[in-house]
C-alpha cells in the first residue's frame, strides 16, 4: 500500500473491519461538537431594509452601506436599546449592511434572543436613516444659504450694466446700437438662467427621502452554525480524520502484507495459506481476560484491515484438508526428507498455533519441530538432522528487514528455507480442532496439486 494507490475498495475495506472503531470516533466527534455548541450560546439573525429613492451610482451606494455600519450610527443605537453591558464597539460585531438589486440597503442584526435582534436591526435603521437625512440637511442648507446671495449679486450686477448701456445706446440704427442691443440680449438671457436655476428643485433634498421597508422581521431559527450543524460536523471531522489516518499509517508502514513480498524477503517460495484458529488476530486465551484484550476486541482493532481477507475454509475438513496440502508439497519438495524444523517468529500468535495444527497433521511424514525464534535477535537451533527449515507467519506483521534476519540466522545455522507458510487469521472452533486433529493425524494426507484450494496464492 505505500507503493499503490489508494482505491475505493480500500477504504471500503477499512470502512468495513474498522466499523466499530470508526462508530466510537463518529460519537466522540458528536460529543465535542455538542461540547462547543454549549460553549458558543444561540445566535439569532434579521434584517431591515431601506429603500433609496433616485438615481443612486454604484460607488453611492458602498457609501451608504459604511455610512449604515459606521461608528455614529451603531453608538446612537446602541444608546438607544440601553442594553446592559453592551456597548457600541461590541454592536460593531453583530450588525452588518449590504447593497441589494434596487437601490435597496439592508442592515442585518444579530443577538442571543429572537427580540433582541429584531430590536437591533430597527434601531440600526432608524438611526441610519435620521443620521443620513440630517447630513443631507446640513449640505442642503448650507447650499440653500449661498445661492440666494450669489443670485442676488448677478442681478444687481446686470442691472447696473443694463442701465450703463441704456444710457449710452444710440436711438438711431448704427452699428453701435446693434451691439448694445446684443449685449442687452446676451445680459438677458443670463439673468433668466440665473432666476431658473433659483427654480430648480435640488436633487440632494430628493435624495434624503429615505423609505424603511417596514420593520425588521423575527426570527424563528438559530443562525448558523447551529447545535446540529456542530454535532454533525464533529462527528464526520472525526470520521475523517480517522480514516485518513488509519490511511497515511498504512502507506507509512513498511510491513509486507502480499506473499509474493514475503517470500522473496525470506528468499523461498510459498507452499500454501492455512488457517490460525482462535479469534480474528489470533489472541491468546491468556489474554481473553486482559481489560486491553476486551478493548480491542469491542472495537474491532484486533482484525487486520491492511491486508486481503484471507482465504477462510468452509468447515473443520476444509480447514484440515489444506493442512495436509501444505504437507504433500513439503513431501513433492523433499521426497527424502524426514524432519524440518519449523519456525515461527515470537509474538505472531497467529501462526503458532497454525504450525502447532500443521505438526500434528503431517505425524512423522515428515516430522516438524516448532521452534520460536526472536525477531530483534534471530537465533535459530544449529541443524542436527533436519533436512530444513520451513517458515510460517502471518502477512502484514514483520518488515523486509525482520524476515531477512530470519532468513540469515537460518543460513548461519545451516539450514536452508525450503518454503514458506502463510497463516491467516480466521476465527474457528479451536477446542473441537484441537480435540480432534491429533486423532486423525496418522490418516495419509491427500496430495493436491499447487492450483488446488488453499494452494498458494
Amino acid at each position: 500500500m505505500s507503493d499503490d494507490t489508494i482505491r475505493l475498495v480500500t477504504v471500503g475495506r477499512l470502512i468495513r473491519r474498522r466499523r466499530r472503531l470508526l462508530a466510537v470516533l463518529t460519537v466522540v466527534g458528536a460529543l465535542v461538537g455538542f461540547g462547543v455548541s454549549l460553549l458558543f450560546p444561540p445566535r439569532y439573525t434579521t434584517s431591515a431594509s431601506v429603500l433609496l429613492p433616485g438615481a443612486w451610482e454604484d460607488r453611492e451606494l458602498l457609501t451608504q452601506v459604511e455610512i449604515a455600519t459606521s461608528s455614529v450610527v451603531v453608538d446612537r443605537a446602541a444608546a438607544e436599546l440601553g442594553w446592559s453591558g453592551v456597548d457600541g464597539g461590541e454592536l460593531r460585531d453583530r450588525v452588518s449592511a449590504r447593497a441589494a438589486d434596487g437601490n435597496i440597503i439592508e442592515i442585518s442584526g444579530t443577538a442571543d434572543t429572537p427580540e433582541r435582534a429584531q430590536q437591533l436591526s430597527d434601531r440600526m435603521v432608524e438611526q441610519f436613516v435620521a443620521f443620513a437625512a440630517r447630513v443631507v440637511g446640513d449640505t442642503a442648507d448650507s447650499e440653500a444659504a449661498a445661492r440666494p446671495e450669489e443670485l442676488r449679486q448677478l442681478v444687481l450686477g446686470t442691472s447696473r450694466r443694463i442701465s450703463e448701456l441704456a444710457d449710452a445706446a444710440d436711438p438711431g440704427r448704427t452699428v453701435e446700437s446693434v451691439q448694445t442691443r446684443t449685449e442687452l440680449a446676451k445680459l438677458r438671457t443670463a439673468l433668466q438662467e440665473a432666476v431658473g436655476k433659483l427654480d430648480e428643485a435640488d436633487p440632494a433634498a430628493g435624495r434624503a427621502g429615505m423609505v424603511v421597508m417596514g420593520p425588521a422581521a423575527r426570527p424563528d431559527g438559530e443562525a448558523p452554525p447551529t447545535r446540529p450543524q456542530l454535532v454533525g460536523a464533529g462527528a464526520l471531522l472525526f470520521f475523517l480524520l480517522a480514516v485518513v489516518g488509519h490511511l497515511t499509517a498504512a502507506r507509512a508502514s513498511r510491513r509486507l502484507r502480499t506473499a509474493p513480498e514475503i517470500t522473496a524477503a525470506l528468499g523461498s517460495v510459498l507452499l500454501g495459506t492455512v488457517d490460525g484458529p482462535g479469534g480474528p488476530s489470533g489472541h491468546r486465551p491468556a489474554d481473553s481476560g486482559r481489560p486491553r484484550s476486551r478493548i480491542r476486541r469491542l472495537l474491532g482493532v484486533d482484525v487486520r484491515w491492511d491486508v486481503p481477507a484471507p482465504r477462510a475454509s468452509d468447515d473443520e475438513a476444509g480447514r484440515r484438508l489444506r493442512h495436509r496440502r501444505v504437507c504433500a508439497r513439503l513431501r513433492d519438495r523433499l521426497p527424502a526428507a524426514r524432519r524440518l524444523l519449523v519456525v515461527v517468529p515470537e509474538g505472531d500468535e497467529t501462526a503458532r498455533p497454525a504450525a502447532e495444527l500443521l505438526a500434528a497433521e503431517s505425524g512423522d511424514d515428515p516430522r516438524l519441530r516448532v521452534a520460536g525464534v526472536s525477531v530483534s535477535r534471530p537465533m535459530v537451533p544449529d541443524r542436527d538432522d533436519e533436512s530444513g527449515v520451513l517458515v510460517v507467519l502471518s502477512a502484514g506483521r514483520w518488515t523486509a528487514e525482520e524476515l531477512a534476519g530470519i532468513s540469515g540466522a537460518c543460513a548461519d545455522a545451516g539450514h536452508e528455507i525450503v518454503g514458506v507458510v502463510l497463516a491467516g487469521p480466521v476465527p474457528a472452533g479451536p477446542a473441537r480442532y484441537a480435540g480432534r486433529h491429533r486423532d486423525d493425524a496418522a490418516a495419509p494426507a491427500l496430495a493436491v496439486g499447487g492450483n488446488a484450494t488453499g494452494g498458494p496464492a
